[in-house]
């Protein structure tokens, strides 16, 4: 009898399920990386969250914050995510260098904000202005972004200097040259020193790769593509609602998640995003925020190619897929240009 009553209750489930979707759908749980911790730079998603985005989308969302000390990549192939960040398109390569299963499903920024940052009256105002300066950097930059400065600006690695992520070197010595990102170090100099540093984002010299790229197992994409759909869609209207909307539900997560957080510096983070167009610029403006093209890939590769990073014969496309994006999710979200 127990048996007949549970079948008999599994199939009004189906039938109700059948009739109307949107309601009945169990949530899927989705487990996401960050590659650091709860800032303006992940504001779509913590608005998404917050405002009830993925739960509209059938998703019951768990973000783990990322750190220092904290390898999502290697969470991402234990299993333990179903997504992760990855930051920069050197990443989504090395995955194909490696042979790691992964695959990079949309770019949710179309500008790298890594910047190079410098004291201002001392004649580091421009990228061409600091070939054969002193520069502090980290091992992960010295593997990316800088090899695209050595080529176009003649860069060379007797320039390096170590950047341990303290910003102290930096305020005690006027000649100081360090990298950064763009919502985060020039606001923390300004409150330290009163002025602002002179901020130069790689991206405006020509750096085309995409950077906070979401990732997933090749067999994710395979297996349960609908999810993976969901997730980025949703995602994709956490970000819209994130900058154009009221960002006070991501913002009020976000402190919550992370103590260190202040509202100044999550304005701020959010306003460089929006003045620089790093989600919602260039092809995202027609094919919608995520947007990933083959011509801007190939254009990436073959730079990096060149400077010695990548063999000349390998499969670059597998890094990525234009499956789940450039679907213009969301657009009617985006406010309307004059």
């Amino acid at each position: 009898m127990a048996s007949i009553r549970r079948f008999a209750l599994a199939g009004l489930a189906i039938a109700v399920a059948l009739l109307a979707p949107g309601l009945a759908r169990a949530e899927d749980h989705v487990t996401f990386g960050l590659d650091w911790k709860a800032e303006a730079e992940y504001g779509g998603y913590y608005q998404a969250l917050a405002s009830g985005i993925y739960r509209r989308h059938g998703l019951d969302v768990t973000i783990r914050q990322g750190g220092p000390q904290v390898n999502q990549t290697q969470l991402l192939l234990a299993g333990r995510l179903d997504f992760t960040i990855s930051s920069n398109s050197f990443l989504a390569l090395n995955f194909v260098q490696q042979k790691l299963p992964f695959v990079a499903v949309a770019a949710m920024f179309q500008k790298d904000p890594s910047v190079l940052i410098a004291h201002r009256g001392q004649g580091h105002d421009s990228f061409a202005a600091l070939r054969g300066q002193p520069i502090m950097i980290g091992a992960d930059t010295r593997a990316g972004w800088w090899n695209f400065l050595r080529a176009k600006f003649g860069y060379s690695d007797s320039q390096i200097r170590p950047y341990t992520f303290n910003l102290a070197p930096f305020l005690h010595d006027k000649a100081a040259v360090q990298e950064g990102y763009l919502g985060s170090e020039p606001f923390s100099i300004e409150e330290a020193t009163g002025e602002k540093p002179v901020v130069l984002l790689v991206a405006d010299a020509g750096f085309a790769g995409y950077a906070s790229l979401i990732a997933t197992s090749r067999k994710l994409t395979e297996d349960k593509p609908e999810l993976v759909q969901r997730f980025l869609d949703a995602s994709i209207e956490g970000w819209y609602a994130y900058l154009y909307n009221d960002p006070t539900p991501g913002n009020a997560l976000m402190k919550k998640e992370n103590p260190e957080m202040t509202q100044p510096l999550l304005d701020y983070g959010r306003r460089v995003l929006k003045q620089h167009g790093i989600v919602d610029s260039g092809d995202t403006e027609k094919l919608g925020i995520g947007a990933m093209t083959a011509a801007r890939w190939l254009e990436f590769f073959q730079s990096m190619q060149q400077a010695g990073l990548y063999p000349q014969d390998m499969d670059w496309r597998s890094a990525y897929t234009l499956r789940f994006v450039d679907k213009g999710v969301g657009l009617q979200m985006r406010p309307k240009t004059p």
